[in-house]
């Protein structure tokens, strides 16, 4: 296979990209000369032999948990957006034999919340991103760029982080817009969700969740039993991320 794309992390079974990039190229006649497949690499070590067994073939990779970050090291070039981020999740294979990385976590979240109604009425001043990962960079940035003020939750408290336990009324009430970045509640532990105060939750507030798989999280479950204003999968950003990839392969 002359023109060969895929998806490098470790698990992969939860994937969406290897159905929807194999359906696309059959949609538009590229499936006798172009596939797309799946990577498992445990190990980001493995990746320079990953290249190196496809060589001439690879022309495009997507990056997923958890080498968004790591990887970076292995690349010739970032993207000033990418490395702004801190994070890559798109590979391109530059003809002149260098690779190069980009991130497009950044425009599919971005172009899902410009389209949003719920979030455009309540133009929600504060947001709490859940997680620190490589898609959580993406999100702040965005999220920055939109006019927004980012406060980080973890588990673990930083110089830059409250804790689920900080997550006060008081808190709560200021920050409108609660994203999850953490892989809490995909299949298969469908019935783990981020420990948020969920009784603290009102009208006024809105839910993202970039997990896709489900549709819809227990995140989201409760926040919809709360009475919340509004609800967002992750689904739709994924297709935003993964057409931003393909114009980048093919620019």
């Amino acid at each position: 296979m002359k023109n060969l794309f895929g998806l490098i992390g470790f698990p992969l079974g939860h994937s969406f990209s290897k159905g929807y990039f194999t359906e696309k190229f059959e949609k538009i006649g590229l499936s006798q000369t172009h596939a797309y497949e799946k990577f498992e690499l445990e190990n980001i070590e493995d990746f320079p032999a990953l290249l190196q067994s496809h060589a001439g073939e690879l022309k495009g990779l997507n990056v997923t948990i958890p080498h968004k970050q790591n990887v970076m090291a292995y690349l010739d070039e970032i993207d000033p957006a990418a490395s702004k981020i801190g994070a890559v999740n798109t590979i391109k294979f530059l003809e002149n034999g260098k690779i190069k990385g980009f991130n497009t976590d950044y425009w599919g979240f971005r172009w899902t919340l410009e389209k949003w109604d719920a979030f455009n009425e309540i133009a929600p001043k504060k947001a709490l991103v859940l997680g620190k990962g490589g898609a959580a960079k993406a999100i702040i940035v965005a999220l920055e760029d939109l006019g927004l003020e980012v406060q980080l939750v973890s588990r673990t408290k930083e110089s830059d982080t409250i804790t689920y336990e900080e997550l006060t009324p008081e808190v709560m009430s200021e920050h409108l817009f609660i994203v999850n970045t953490t892989p809490l509640g995909m299949y298969p532990k469908v019935e783990n969700c981020p420990a948020i105060p969920y009784e603290l939750l009102s009208g006024k507030h809105l839910l993202y969740d970039i997990v896709y798989n489900p549709l819809e999280t227990l995140f989201l479950k409760k926040g919809t039993e709360a009475g919340v204003r509004g609800v967002h999968f992750g689904l739709e950003m994924l297709h935003g991320q993964a057409e931003k990839a393909w114009e980048i392969w093919n620019s």
